[in-house]
This record gives structure tokens, sequence and C-alpha cells, in this order.
């Protein structure tokens, strides 16, 4: 079973995505922002990180460059999901490391195909780029 750490500070769109891909069978922790993220990691390191931009204490681009500083978890795939749709914010997103990028509003399957797709492409590889937005 994947186990997937979805990272937002908006309770719905929390509720969303772990009511759908709990039911595509995996385990799903939330974080309400970057800081909590970083110790939910320490608690037990997921598989996937689904990480929303525009948040309180530590936004998704500090998280993912802390992220990607750390040895141990720098090959944790990580899927942006963000109204931050701009090409500057798409480009900082690919440059800082993430493995996919998708932008509000989005749909649950879109969003469950490419958490799939990136589980099965990075499950004990090196991560790589999947889709875009």
């Amino acid at each position: 079973m994947f186990r997937v750490l979805v990272v937002d500070d908006h309770l719905a769109t929390l509720q969303l995505v772990r009511s759908a891909l709990e039911s595509e069978d995996m385990e799903v922790r939330t974080a309400a922002n970057g800081a909590e993220c970083l110790l939910a990691i320490g608690e037990g390191r997921p598989d996937l990180i689904v990480l929303d931009v525009i948040m309180p204490v530590m936004d998704g681009f500090q998280t993912l460059d802390v992220l990607q500083q750390s040895e141990e978890n720098r090959n944790i795939p990580v899927i942006m999901l963000t109204a931050k749709a701009s090409d500057m914010d798409v480009a900082h997103g690919w440059f800082s490391g993430v493995t996919s990028y998708l932008t509000k509003p989005f749909s649950i399957e879109q969003l469950v195909t490419v958490v799939r797709r990136v589980l099965e492409v990075t499950d004990g590889v090196e991560k790589e780029p999947v889709g875009t937005s």
C-alpha cells in the first residue's frame, strides 16, 4: 500500500484529495502547512507528497527547498497542486525539483491518474518529471 502525504491549508481540498486517494487503496496523512509536512515526514516517510504552494507558516516552495536539501528526503516524489499557475510559478516548481505540477482547479480523475503514474514510475527508482499542468 502506498503512503501519501497531502499538504494544503484548505480543509475542503484536504478532505477531497484524501477521500479520492483512500478510495484508490492508498494510506493518506494530511498536514496544513510546510512545517507540519516536515514533522509528518519525521513520523513516517511517505511514498509521495501532494503539496500546495500558498500556505501559512511555510509555503510549498520553502518546503520543497528543505526536502531537496535533505539526503534522505530529496527523492520523495512531490506533486505540486496549487492555484499558482503562471509560467514563472510552474517553472519555479520544475526547477525546484517537483515530479509533477498540477494547477487548481483540478479534476479528481486527473489528480488520481497523475498520483498513480508518479507512484508507478518512481516505485523503487529515482524520481523523474512526470506530466505537466
